[in-house]
């Protein structure tokens, strides 16, 4: 048995001592024998007496919150009411496959029931709650950065596991706990709170959370180890199975950070503030353990993989480049809202449950009527989400000497993007700007052919109207954003601008104008990246990238397949 399936065993029997207060835990790891047997594990770990059910990503509040039983109400001819199956789970485990596809509403709902430890439900038409204690183990199926689960939820699970890189050959049978180690450091519980809050400073950890979930599974590792205080193995334990996942930053170690203590006077006699002192620096050196230990636990690279997917910048969020919008008829199914049909898709089932309560009522009111009276009010219609439609807008400076060279790497990279438009499902445009003015080379498409033919004429050479041609790549993405898309705008120029909005020749006010140009665009919140094509990168450029909120790409020997990359990873 390898050294990190027995820690994902650990982790099975601590998460099923006491599931609702971890929380629960964020699984790592694709369908397959490795997975199911891990789930085995904590399955028998599990007292009996609670509950593990499984819960689909996308399942409807009124399942999981409870509800109307429309079919019970349509035939005893009274609301009947339905249990959620929160309420259901309460003391037991709820095991979330494809977890990173839960929505913002489900996550929420969750996380309230983790919180509060209970749950909103109706009987007999009052507002009450139901007990709910539960814990989750979110299975993380998720491929790459853009499909995660939601971190409101995950925050507040104490455990992050990853099985990706266990082989079914490293795996073996769940045995009993071994008894505890009698030489473990006895230490009192303020001084484990202080510890674990220390370490998760210097492991740059911001959330309150991860400290107080730490010090809980201290104390479950105390108690599996049939310890009635917890030590500092536990301790050290807590913080590498909570603090070291969630690591911001690496610390240094003990030896980068290694002092000589000053000298003290042996004659003088130690003082309460030396006392005091003392209790500190063995605070300190207890704290420093803490933080080796979760140090020592942090997977090679980890950090790395960190700092690459935040200067990435964060995941698409509503607004953003790709993200979800709402859409009238068709897209994934999100829910139902009050509405005349008129404005979109009959929900059928949540009608007649909107006005199944009000039978009784209604039919004493006309007797002898319809057996189902569905007033306007109780309509329901189906909303949408889809993808929202994003758009590569490139303004490219066609003038000078040096146009041909630019041109050719900008037509290379738009057809690069182009071909990868037929998967994501975008489009691209070409805005050049030369002489006096700008035009729209290649109106937005996602067509090829179309675009090679329109890209090969493209001629260069004379002035530079900056300014023009950001007010033009700017108009194109302000039609995509009326349209219910977003566009990403790439400026390749070396920001040296000599022609006026005007069109008049003068570097002083066409500067002005491009910089100007350059807040508009920060002001409406386009996304933008500015590549420097300059020999070498120059002042003018990177001035004007700030001026734009864009971010800066000095390339100036990129071909068009280094271009291509490095526009896709900032976006």
């Amino acid at each position: 048995m390898s050294p990190a399936w027995s820690l994902a065993l650990r982790v099975a029997r601590l998460a099923a001592a006491d599931p609702h207060g971890c929380g629960g835990v964020v699984v790592r790891a694709g369908a397959g024998p490795v997975r199911d047997l891990w789930l085995d594990g904590l399955r028998a770990a599990l007292d009996p007496d609670r509950v593990l059910r499984r819960m689909p990503a996308g399942i409807p509040d009124d399942r999981l919150l409870g509800g109307l039983d429309l079919a019970a109400t349509l035939s005893a001819g009274r609301p009947v009411a339905q249990a959620g199956l929160l309420a259901e789970a309460d003391g037991g485990v709820l095991i979330i496959p494809m977890a990173e596809r839960l929505t913002a509403g489900t996550a929420a709902r969750l996380a309230s029931a983790l919180d509060t430890g209970r749950v909103q439900v109706a009987r007999d038409g009052l507002a009450t709650s139901a007990p709910a204690r539960i814990g989750l183990i979110l299975l993380d199926e998720g491929v790459g950065d853009d499909e995660r689960i939601p971190e409101a939820l995950a925050d507040r699970l104490a455990f992050r596991l990853d099985l990706t890189n266990i082989a079914w050959s490293e795996t073996g049978t769940a045995g009993p706990d071994d008894e505890a180690d009698a030489t473990g450091d006895e230490r009192p519980i303020a001084d484990a709170t202080a510890e674990l809050c220390t370490a998760a400073s210097a492991l740059g950890i911001a959330s309150l959370r991860a400290p107080l979930l730490a010090l809980r599974v201290a104390r479950l590792a105390a108690a599996c180890d049939r310890r009635s205080e917890v030590s500092g193995e536990h301790v050290r334990e807590a913080a590498r199975l909570v603090l070291a996942p969630r690591a911001t930053r690496l610390p240094p170690s003990t030896e980068e950070t290694a002092e000589t203590p000053p000298d003290r006077a042996p004659a003088e006699a130690p003082s309460e503030a030396d006392v005091a002192s003392d209790s500190d620096d063995r605070m300190e050196a207890g704290a420093e353990s803490v933080v080796e230990a979760a140090r020592a636990a942090i997977p090679a690279g980890l950090l790395a993989h960190l700092e690459a997917t935040a200067s990435r910048g964060p995941t698409p969020k509503a607004g953003k480049a790709g993200a979800p919008v709402s859409a009238p008829r068709s897209g994934r199914p999100a829910g139902t809202r009050p509405g005349h049909p008129r404005e979109g898709r009959l929900a059928l089932i949540e009608t007649l449950r909107a006005a199944a309560p009000w039978q009784r009522l209604r039919a004493g009111a006309e007797p002898g009527g319809p057996l189902i009276r569905v007033q306007a009010a109780d309509f329901r219609i189906t909303r949408f989400r889809q993808r929202s439609e994003t758009t590569t807008i490139f303004a490219v400076d066609a003038s000078g000497s040096a146009a041909l060279e630019r041109l050719a790497e900008a037509k290379g990279a738009v057809e690069l993007l182009l071909a990868e438009a037929y998967v994501r499902r975008d489009k691209v445009a070409l805005v050049a700007f030369r002489g006096t003015g700008a035009e729209i080379v290649l109106a937005p498409t996602r067509a090829l052919a179309r675009a090679r033919r329109d890209l090969s004429a493209l001629p260069g050479g004379g002035g530079t109207p900056l300014a023009s041609g950001l007010d033009k790549a700017a108009d194109l993405a302000r039609t995509a954003a009326k349209a219910g898309g977003t566009a990403t705008l790439v400026v390749l120029t070396d920001g040296r601008a000599n022609v006026a909005r005007s069109g008049a020749p003068g570097r002083v006010q066409a500067n002005a104008d491009a910089l100007h140009a350059a807040k508009m665009i920060r002001a409406a919140g386009i996304r933008a990246i500015l590549v420097d094509t300059a020999a070498r990168p120059q002042d003018s450029a990177r001035h004007l990238a700030e001026a734009m909120g864009a971010r800066y790409l000095p390339l100036p020997y990129a071909d068009a397949t280094a271009m291509s990359s490095a526009i896709r990873s900032a976006r």
